[in-house]
């Protein structure tokens, strides 16, 4: 049902190959979809959207391979495909990103015995019908069809080509902090994107300086310097000493957070290791092979304790929530 009304021009198979999916639009999202892009642009008459997966293959798959895949990629609700009217929306990964489902989708098919396929990825095709050239330089309407933190739009037969494009490893570059300064850094600061602040700025020229290593930094130790307080976290003031009206204060802040757990421990079994924690829970019956009874399968009562953890990747869900959401 799903494969039989795809058409398969619209996709390169020399490069890659390409297995088309499901619809992945319920009626209701489908018609607040056409909804909100008339209002954007008043010529759309139809919208209708499927599942593209792409396979990075090292190899001719057998027959008995491509029907594995085949299994694999039928998935979701079992609605009938649409015809493909109007102007192909392919939106995809932004070029050498690899999304959260492909790690996962990647990994399946690999315990699946399906060796040959170095990285499966997924898009999204859009046919809207409508006035072709009015809808492809909209550029509202092609925000509304996907998350430019994370993904592309592109059009026509081509779009897919660079999907697994593998760049080659560039020149280790560096910024002369100790000839020029401060100004230097500022300059490939905004240059390369990476969003020091000012303090960040004077605390490098300072460690790199003519009062610190005396040489320049490069272009890796900078990125990773940025990245250490990026969205994801902020480890670089974790462990940081701080003061409070003007009293330095005997523990950092993680120790401070750390503080509660040492004070009180009551019903907590295990705190900041492992990269989570158990909590004293109840008796319960768990059902599992004994393996004193020939490992049949028994219901014993034990301990079940509670076992949490809390994320702290909240602000890639915040400005990219669907696929922000996956990355913990």
């Amino acid at each position: 049902i799903f494969f039989r009304s795809f058409d398969r021009s619209f996709f390169p198979a020399a490069a890659m190959l390409t297995k088309p999916g499901s619809p992945c639009l319920s009626a209701y999202r489908q018609q607040q979809l056409l909804l909100q892009l008339q209002q954007l642009e008043p010529s759309i008459t139809s919208v209708y959207a499927e599942y593209v997966h792409f396979a990075d293959v090292d190899g001719v798959l057998t027959p008995e391979e491509e029907a594995i895949l085949d299994r694999l990629l039928t998935y979701g609700p079992q609605t009938q495909s649409a015809a493909h009217t109007g102007t192909m929306l392919l939106v995809m990964p932004r070029q050498g990103t690899i999304s959260p489902w492909s790690s996962k989708a990647t990994d399946i098919a690999h315990n699946c015995t399906l060796h040959k396929i170095k990285r499966l990825e997924r898009g999204t095709a859009y046919w809207i019908a409508g006035e072709a050239k009015a809808i492809t330089t909209n550029a509202q309407v092609l925000q509304s069809l996907h998350d430019r933190m994370t993904q592309r739009v592109a059009f026509g037969s081509e779009a897919a080509n660079d999907m697994f494009f593998e760049g080659e490893p560039a020149e280790l570059r560096t910024v002369d902090v100790v000839g020029k300064g401060r100004a230097e850094l500022a300059a490939k600061n905004k240059e390369w994107g990476l969003a020091l602040a000012e303090e960040e700025l004077g605390y490098l020229v300072s460690s790199f300086g003519a009062d610190g290593l005396k040489r320049n930094p490069s272009d890796v130790e900078l990125m990773m310097f940025a990245q250490v307080n990026s969205e994801h976290c902020r480890h670089k003031i974790f462990n940081a000493s701080w003061e409070i009206d003007g009293q330095a204060k005997d523990l950092s802040l993680f120790q401070m957070i750390r503080n509660t757990y040492n004070l009180h421990k009551e019903g907590v079994l295990s705190a900041y290791k492992d990269n989570g924690a158990i909590l004293t829970g109840y008796p319960g019956g768990a059902f599992r092979p004994d393996a004193g009874a020939g490992h049949a399968y028994r219901t014993q009562q034990e301990p079940i304790h509670i076992v949490c953890k809390v994320e702290t990747h909240n602000h890639p869900t915040a400005v990219s929530p669907y696929p922000g959401a996956s990355t913990g």
